[in-house]
């Protein structure tokens, strides 16, 4: 049954390699049940609430991926967008947590209208690659700075604007200790890196009561956020501020990473054609207006599926297995709930250090390039605010063709960006 429904004789595989690389993806990226729920509390959501939100979304969402496109990989809340939803839209902007699940929903159909047009392979070749490059280095550079916040790292200083924590607080030593640990066992190839490097922290804690301990299993918590969607803002600036942030930034997030995964994959062909992307396009998003529905911010195909590939993973069964596994999270919400932001803060922080692969490849002494790239990612964790990086850095992108007389040069695609972007900025408030 198993061979015929995910056709895994075609692909070269059994369904032992595809559990066990459903396992290994489950291990690296499981830590988003802990870091999730807890950034989504620190904007007043409740954690049981966001915890069954996180989990269902997840199951939900890689289950079409693994049954209707047959990708072998997960998703789940993206990294980076959960922080801008809960301490940008929510803490920033003032929105109720049910008004930016509303934005989310909003932007997820608009995107899945877009994902079902051609208009999105059209963008995708019109931007140039060094702006997708910037965007994702941005969020990357903005989740770090709220990682070492939440660390006690970096704190508010009113002479400095930042400054920096106690570095003598027993909870930033094990912060630190942790993000070591992390970037330690990564660097070793173990499975799990996040998850593990977590529950030791917590341990930690727990045992020396630096944080309480509230027990292993329960029944789920109640589904407290779902269809809490609340549009009473739509028509304010603040509102489709957050929507064309999350629709852009989610755009270059699917693409970046099925593009990346497919060849891992096996999905690539020898003519550089992806098969299925369409329809990994249409899970992804799909994932994303489940996830408003239910309580949690942007979903996204998770790199750390990467790890499940490596093991042999090819098929759609992958992905169900982690499903599964996720499911049976649903009944270890006091022990989620127990792990301090100590623990998790590194994973913000680690995480966020993935972002920036892509920069690597750029020519910082091309002016023509490198500026605008700059001003994106400068300009997002410094303002907390993604969508002025995405607004300036491609003001600057068009303001420097026009002078050197490459006008000819600017595609439509980003004379589109632009302009949402000048939009955005003219009905910016300030105090």
């Amino acid at each position: 049954m198993l061979n015929r429904l995910f056709r895994l004789s075609d692909h070269g595989t059994t369904p032992t390699t595809e559990i066990l690389a459903g396992a290994s993806t489950f291990l690296t990226m499981a830590f988003i049940i802990a870091v999730n729920p807890a950034i989504l509390s620190d904007a007043g959501m409740d954690f049981g609430a966001a915890f069954i939100a996180t989990i269902l979304a997840t199951v939900i969402g890689t289950l079409i991926m693994g049954l209707y496109a047959g990708w072998p990989v997960a998703v789940a809340p993206g990294m980076g967008l959960n922080a801008y939803f809960a301490y940008a839209v929510i803490l920033g902007y003032g929105l109720s947590w049910q008004q930016a699940l509303a934005a989310v929903f909003v932007s997820s159909v608009l995107f899945f209208i877009f994902s079902a047009s051609k208009l999105r392979s059209y963008l995708i070749l019109s931007i140039p690659g060094e702006m997708q490059i910037a965007i994702t280095a941005g969020i990357g550079l903005f989740l770090g700075l709220i990682g070492l916040m939440s660390a006690g790292i970096v704190i508010d200083n009113p002479d400095t604007i930042v400054g920096l924590g106690a570095l003598n607080k027993p909870e930033l030593i094990l912060s630190i200790i942790g993000l070591i640990m992390m970037a330690g066992l990564s660097a070793r190839g173990i499975k799990g890196s996040i998850l593990i490097s977590i529950m030791v922290l917590s341990a930690i804690g727990w045992v020396s009561g630096l944080a309480p301990f509230g027990g292993v299993f329960s029944a789920p918590p109640a589904a407290g956020a779902l269809f809490a969607l609340d549009f009473s803002a739509l028509t304010t600036t603040a509102f489709l501020s957050v929507v064309f942030v999350m629709f852009f930034v989610d755009f270059f997030d699917t693409t970046g990473t099925l593009t990346a995964i497919a060849e891992p994959a096996g999905k690539r062909r020898d003519t550089g054609e992806i098969d299925g992307l369409n329809k990994a396009v249409m899970a992804d998003t799909s994932a994303s207006i489940f996830g408003s529905l239910l309580g949690t911010s942007t979903m996204t195909t998770y790199l750390e599926s990467a790890a499940g590939l490596r093991d042999g993973g090819r098929t759609g069964l992958t992905a169900v297995t982690v499903a599964l596994l996720f499911l049976c999270c649903l009944f270890l919400e006091p022990l989620f709930a127990s792990i301090p932001s100590f623990a998790t803060a590194p994973a913000l922080i680690f995480v966020a250090s993935t972002f920036l692969g892509g920069l690597r490849g750029l020519d910082w002494s091309d002016v023509e390039r490198g500026v605008p790239v700059f001003i994106t990612i400068l300009v997002m964790p410094l303002t907390f605010s993604i969508a002025a990086g995405i607004a300036l850095g491609f003001l600057a992108h068009v303001g420097i063709k026009l002078i050197m007389g490459k006008g000819a040069q600017i595609s439509g695609g980003v004379w589109i960006i632009t302009l949402f972007g000048l939009i955005w900025m003219a009905l910016q408030t300030y105090a």
